[in-house]
């Protein structure tokens, strides 16, 4: 019979899709790529002196690459090779998209069939898309390979050459690259711009208003002060980030005391109706999701990060539940139009769907892929009700909130009417200059007539005060008023507010802005937001993404010497070239010549921004000062330093002998950049800087006591007095002689203790550690209180027991240490006793378990708790990505559990009969 063998990337992929085919074809997972660009340091030794030697490719020779199979993969290709050689026809059916295309194109010349070959695409895993799939296969699409390899090529070439100029002048194992570099630079000139922002202040007037009759008489809705004499009282948006007003005529700027007046020249003021309007509303749906509007969303209503959000839609994707997740395309097919229309009808009521279809385009220039929107997969879509047995936690949320937008997308719009009212009064005596000026009043309020589409679903905004925030849940209705109508005012009151900086980046609003500038393609979002918190050069707080300041080290350098490949328009127009080859409307090996030799002075290349390009960019970078690239200036003489072992502050206002340094003290790592403010630097210098804070003298030795903030954290130590030593002493006697010296005593402070706070006696107690608690009568072993690298212990000889609290150091007895040692050994120095995992990587779209990695007894390796997977040599606990990480473990579960070796005996040799006497 003839054998059809079928590849896709992933095994659960595989499963699916072998449900849906008959037994004359075979399917296997090639477990995502299956090589990729070696390490230069991994090539063989015949090769490291050779064109590839630098970064793997022959940048002389027409970019041609050297493409190595991954030393985890070798036994999956052999397998792949002794299937194919009993098949008659070989379907690869990896994603359709450049990626999918490459590991297609790969498997092409690493397995070199000899039979018929056909490419097989599919955007859902579903019977019918299978099966139509099949009738249609197509040619491998070289375009879209030459773009994938271009864009591989061309971030080995800028990251092996930029990232080592970042080694020799900020630290050693830092990454540059095409996006993860103007990612962080968004993120750094956010906090710039919150680190140069001035809050201003401004004061208001609120109120509650009723009509004094008709049928609403008595209802209450509040309004703000909005003119005073003719002026609009400004808001937080009439300012800017400095602090000052925009517009400076028309504008009443409101400080306390004005503010006062006016609540105090309203007492008892008869307030009327002014101006009423209302106005029909009407809101439209949203487009259903791309994979950045998907990540965004995910982000703002379930709070799962963009990494999470792929590695959920994937497993989704894969088990048949959604389309493909790796689209910039908003459309639907007329079967998916068709399915949703018809469940809102059932759902809703045939009034929620509007006569004619809705169709939606891509707003972003650089839109590509051939894919549809991200929706339920099939013709009939499965409401969440009927999955919901079947999904775990993140995966049912995330299918329902794509079954929202999708069904929503083709409902009618939400109608109603929104209502402007306008009231004032008269200023009385008590306003002082304000007397006899009117103060007038607004309030709006939208009512929802009919809810449409918002039956089902509303977008989330990124913005506290998003225009749409009042049609959330409940409609905000005002009263039945007509113009000239009475009204009673209560409960006035004059409140006091500042304005707020730029609000930090989240996940979900760099995402957008990367997207909005056409940097990246969205599909690498999740990707380039892990790679950069991993790097060290964003942390979390929340949902809030803060620059360290090892990233505006790192800006400044590519900012200041690589200016063109962070500019955000020259990064857009790279990504625009790799389309065009995509597209087959540019010739990759001219493309990279370009970006990397350059063009000519007459014709700056296209690809490089420079006419000298990226080789010669890097050779004439001339003189980089380390120190001022790696120094912020904080103001009034102070400024950071990114040093070796962290940040910290160095206070150049100061006066120093000559070759000494100036005041330094660490920055704490949990402290923002806008938060080090010059009061904060000279505080902290005032606790911890290198000469520490004085907490007075110890009375037993009469040596000072100091506090300092070090390395490892704050402590406190003992200064002795200089060292008196012989005159005439050579160089290595001297220094024997100050070996020989009486160390100073030091201590950690305990985790609850504050540099600025604690206090000589905290001190003193903390030096008097480790402190001898008694002697165990049994053994005579003298039994000590000690705080170690693992925290507080008890030791008696060898024997060490945990305590339960850095405290009982100073208040732990003998009667309690001999009970302590009396109970079985725990903690971590027993046998078989738990480590804290390395790293957490999220869940497994398989097993639903959570990946982490782990130090074993053969090194580093990654489990989800069933299956374990020793980490290959050229990946890292550090390095290692949860995508990688699913891979590895798939892959361990394809190949079956691992045959026990067995050494097979030798025969005994024959006895040798004795010699004949």
């Amino acid at each position: 019979m003839p054998r059809k063998l079928v590849i896709v990337e992933s095994p659960t992929k595989a499963r699916k899709i072998a449900g849906y085919l008959g037994k004359d074809y075979e399917v296997e997972a090639s477990v995502g790529h299956i090589r990729d660009l070696p390490q230069p340091s991994e090539l063989p030794a015949e090769m490291k002196k050779g064109p590839f030697g630098k970064f793997a490719v022959d940048v002389t020779n027409g970019f041609e690459p050297y493409y190595e199979v991954y030393a985890d993969k070798k036994a999956k290709v052999r397998e792949l090779k002794k299937a194919l050689k009993e098949a008659d026809e070989l379907f690869l059916a990896t994603d359709e998209d450049r990626e999918g295309e490459a590991i297609a194109w790969h498997l092409i010349q690493e397995l070199k069939p000899k039979v018929p070959v056909r490419r097989m695409v599919f955007h859902e895993i579903t019977r019918e898309a299978i099966l139509r799939a099949l009738e249609s296969t197509r040619e491998l699409d070289t375009d879209l390979v030459d773009a994938q390899e271009t864009r591989r090529i061309l971030d080995r070439l800028y990251g092996y050459e930029v990232s080592p100029v970042l080694w020799r002048k900020v630290r050693q194992g830092l990454s540059a690259g095409r996006v993860q570099s103007v990612a962080t630079r968004l993120v750094v000139e956010r906090e710039r711009e919150r680190m140069a922002f001035v809050a201003a202040s401004y004061w208001d007037v609120t109120g509650s208003f009723a009509p004094t009759s008709g049928e609403d008489a008595g209802t209450l809705f509040t309004a703000r002060l909005t003119g005073v004499a003719g002026e609009r009282v400004a808001s937080g948006r009439d300012f800017d980030d400095k602090g000052r007003l925009k517009v400076r005529t028309g504008v009443v700027h409101l400080d306390e005391a004005t503010a006062n007046a006016v609540v105090a020249g309203l007492d008892g003021a008869g307030f009327s109706v002014r101006s009423l309007e209302t106005k029909p509303y009407t809101r439209k749906p949203a487009a259903p999701f791309t994979t950045s509007t998907l990540q965004q969303e995910a982000s703002r209503k379930l709070r799962m990060n963009a990494r999470a959000t792929m590695r959920t839609a994937q497993s989704l994707y894969e088990n048949g539940y959604i389309t493909y997740m790796r689209t910039d395309s908003p459309a639907l097919s007329s079967e998916a139009i068709d399915a949703a229309r018809r469940q809102a009808a059932e759902l809703y009521g045939t009034e929620y769907v509007p006569g004619a279809p809705r169709l939606y385009q891509s707003k972003s220039a650089g839109a590509q892929e051939a894919h549809e929107a991200i929706r339920p997969a099939g013709d009939s879509f499965r409401t969440p009700a009927q999955v919901a047995g079947e999904l775990t936690g993140d995966q049912f949320r995330l299918y329902e909130l794509i079954w929202k937008r999708t069904v929503a997308s083709q409902m009618a719009d939400a109608k109603g009417s929104t209502a402007s009212v306008r009231l004032a009064a008269a200023l009385s005596g008590a306003a002082g200059d304000l007397a006899g000026r009117d103060a007038v009043f607004s309030a709006s309020g939208t009512v929802i007539t009919f809810r449409g589409f918002l039956a089902a679903y509303e977008e989330g905004s990124d913005t506290e005060d998003a225009p749409e925030a009042a049609t959330t849940g409940k409609d905000a209705r005002l009263p039945r008023m007509a113009e000239g109508d009475a009204l009673d005012a209560r409960d006035l009151s004059a409140d006091g507010h500042s304005t707020t900086p730029p609000a930090r980046f989240t996940e979900a609003s760099l995402v957008k802005a990367l997207e909005e500038l056409g940097i990246g393609r969205p599909s690498t979002y999740a990707a380039t937001i892990s790679t950069i918190q991993d790097r060290g050069y964003v942390r979390t707080a929340g949902q809030a993404l803060i620059p360290t300041w090892l990233a505006f080290a790192v800006t400044r350098l590519l900012e200041d010497h690589f200016g063109s490949l962070v500019d955000y328009r020259f990064t857009a127009a790279m990504e625009a070239d790799l389309d065009e080859i995509a597209a087959g409307e540019r010739e990759r090996v001219a493309w990279l010549t370009e970006f990397y030799f350059g063009g000519s002075a007459d014709a700056p290349a296209a690809g490089s921004g420079t006419a000298g390009g990226l080789k010669n960019l890097v050779e004439n970078l001339g003189e980089i000062d380390p120190v001022a690239i790696n120094s912020v200036e904080i103001g009034d003489g102070l400024r950071v330093r990114v040093g070796r072992y962290g940040p910290y502050l160095e206070d150049l206002s100061a006066p120093v002998a000559e070759g000494e340094n100036p005041p330094r003290a660490s920055v704490p790592d949990d402290l923002a950049p806008d938060e080090l403010t010059v009061e904060k630097a000279r505080e902290l210098l005032a606790a911890g800087g290198d000469d520490g804070r004085s907490l007075g003298a110890d009375p037993a030795t009469g040596h000072e006591i100091i506090a300092k903030a070090g390395r490892y954290g704050p402590y406190v130590t003992e200064v002795l007095p200089e060292p008196v030593l012989a005159e005439g002493l050579s160089a290595a006697a001297r220094k024997k002689a100050l070996a020989a010296q009486p160390k100073p005593r030091t201590a950690s402070l305990f985790k609850d203790m504050d540099l600025a706070t604690v206090t000589l006696d905290d001190a003193l107690k903390l030096l008097s550690l480790p402190r001898v608690v008694g002697v165990d009568p049994e053994s005579g072993t003298e039994i000590t209180a000690q705080n170690g690298r693992y925290g507080p212990y008890l030791k008696k000889g060898t024997d060490s027991r945990t305590l339960a609290s850095e405290a009982m150091l100073l208040t732990v007895t003998l009667d309690e240490a001999l009970k302590i040692y009396a109970e079985p050994k725990r903690g971590r120095g027993a046998r078989g006793a738990a480590q804290p995992p390395l790293r957490e990587l999220g869940d497994d779209p398989t097993s639903g378990k959570p990946i982490v990695v782990k130090d074993g007894r053969f090194g580093p390796y990654v489990t989800d708790g069933e299956t374990n997977r020793t980490l290959p040599r050229d990946v890292t606990p550090e390095s290692i990505t949860p995508e990688r990480a699913i891979e590895l473990l798939a892959e361990k579960r394809a190949a079956g559990p691992a045959k026990r070796r067995t050494t097979a005996r030798k025969p005994a040799a024959p006895r040798k009969k004795a010699a004949a006497k």
